[in-house]
């Protein structure tokens, strides 16, 4: 099996890249923060700080999740057999799930589960810590970044399409608040894997770095 991990920040544009890629690819895509936004949703569902790391952990037991792809490959997050594929997309949300992943006992809790996924498939895996930790000896390693105010404004222009009352300095703010949380939490940091080729999308239209990291994935493959 062949595992691509793609590692980067927050609104870098990973999960719709990495989807598109695996694709055309004919690959399974996986969206690992998926899974940490799940408990994050779960976490303020049940009137849980997401920070509050010994409640959180009491959560954990009672949370069932899985991935379900339907027949287009796009992967849906069933939470205890709900379906919020499209409620873990909130900027609420996203903040939970960096909070909740900087808890040691919750990446345990999810790290088999995205572990057995690549041993069973031909994989594009994205996430924080991918490379790095979940799958070290994934065969091609990507750290996608952008500017702050790059990604910012692309969360901005996808939560305003989806109808949230939120202005662009507050998804900024949010931005680099979400990366100063993920670069500083003491388990796994977010950072590039020391084999991973870094790929910096600042000021490039979607379908330019759908584009880019297609042509560097292929050329991956090749060498393998």
């Amino acid at each position: 099996m062949i595992s691509i991990a793609i590692d980067g920040p927050s609104g870098a544009g990973k999960s719709t890249i990495a989807r598109a890629v695996a694709s055309r690819r004919g690959f399974l895509y996986i969206d690992t923060g998926a899974l940490y936004r799940a408990v994050g949703l779960y976490a303020l569902r049940s009137g849980v700080e997401p920070k509050d790391e010994a409640p959180v952990i009491a959560l954990l037991e009672k949370i069932k999740l899985s991935l379900r792809h339907d027949a287009e490959g796009k992967q849906h997050v069933l939470l205890c057999g709900e379906d919020v594929s499209e409620d873990i997309r909130s900027s609420e949300v996203s903040l939970a799930a960096s909070a909740v992943a900087a808890i040691p006992a919750v990446r345990e809790f999810l790290l088999e589960c995205q572990r057995s996924l690549a041993r069973e498939h031909d994989v594009v895996m994205d996430g924080r810590d991918i490379g790095t930790f979940i799958l070290p000896k994934a065969q091609i390693k990507i750290f996608l970044t952008a500017s702050s105010a790059d990604r910012a404004r692309r969360r901005f222009d996808e939560l305003r399409a989806r109808g949230e009352d939120i202005t662009y300095e507050q998804v900024l703010a949010d931005v680099e608040a979400r990366d100063t949380q993920d670069e500083q939490r003491a388990v796994m940091p977010l950072r590039p894997a020391p084999d991973a080729v870094t790929v910096d999308t600042t000021g490039n239209t979607l379908e330019e770095s759908i584009r880019l990291l297609d042509v560097l994935i292929g050329n991956k493959l090749r060498q393998l």
